[in-house]
């Protein structure tokens, strides 16, 4: 069976996909769609083709990046979750992709960060862009939850020279937090991307309890979460309703300074001051 294609999953990608169906519907409406078709098509074509002309304008992934996305993509997620292989429901969407790959690599190698906290992995796909970022004596933590998703990620990361830079930690994130606040571990840059409900946790564990280094940065994921974030409150899914809150928790938080990025589905670049 083919592999199905991702789904519609960012502002712009959604926007286009209802585009489309507009103008699919626009003969059923009117006998003369005239001006009304040729501004939809319009928009359609602004709004569809930005993400294949951002990617190409972008410098190209490496070879152990796009074997990550390949294998991602074609792997049947949902099968191994309805088999008991994965206890988490992953799928191929959850992947951060080329372009948000490259923005996390260029501010690794911008900040100068040599000690990476990646809280929520998935098939290491950040982890590795990142760590393509890293110097030689860089070093990564990655938290992931899922034993499936930690195995595969592993044994991708072996086929890579920046492969060794990292150490997957396995269990709930939070819980890898306070083990690391425990040790008195400090990293110059944390990328977040588990679970939505857990964004203020893990941001007040990081500023709060010193994880994170003065003047140390964090990148925080899917912080326009499908656009449902700036809809009103009664449009937002619970998921959205998370990620707003946990907006507003850093636009208002003084020990940090912050801008939302509208890179792929929204990504937040924060620093401690």
């Amino acid at each position: 069976m083919p592999t199905p294609p991702p789904r519609p999953i960012t502002p712009v990608t959604i926007a286009a996909h209802h585009l489309e169906k507009a103008i699919a519907l626009l003969p059923r409406v009117t006998d003369n769609p005239g001006d009304l078709s040729t501004h939809l098509q319009k928009a359609l074509l602004l709004i569809a083709g930005l993400d294949g002309y951002l990617e190409r304008s972008t410098t190209p992934e490496s070879p152990a990046l796009t074997q990550i996305a390949q294998k991602t993509q074609h792997e049947p997620w949902q099968a191994k979750f309805e088999g008991g292989e994965t206890e988490q429901q992953l799928e191929q969407e959850m992947l951060t992709g080329h372009l948000e790959g490259q923005a996390l690599k260029m501010f690794v190698r911008m900040t100068g960060a040599k000690r990476i906290l990646d809280i929520g992995m998935f098939t290491g796909y950040s982890a590795l862009a990142m760590a393509e970022g890293l110097p030689d004596d860089g070093h990564m933590i990655a938290c992931e939850i899922d034993p499936y998703a930690a195995r595969f990620a592993q044994n991708l990361f072996e086929q890579s020279p920046h492969g060794h830079k990292i150490d997957v930690k396995l269990g709930p994130a939070s819980d890898t937090l306070d083990q690391l606040i425990a040790d008195q571990a400090s990293f110059d840059f944390a990328f977040i991307d588990a679970n939505k409900a857990g964004y203020v946790d893990y941001y007040e564990k990081l500023i709060g309890s010193n994880l994170l280094a003065p003047n140390g940065y964090i990148c925080a994921d899917n912080t326009l979460f499908l656009g449902e974030v700036y809809l009103a409150e009664s449009e937002r899914s619970d998921t959205a309703q998370a990620i707003a809150h946990f907006n507003q928790v850093v636009a208002n938080d003084p020990r940090t300074e912050q801008v939302l990025l509208p890179v792929r589905d929204g990504l937040t670049l924060i620093r401690r001051v």
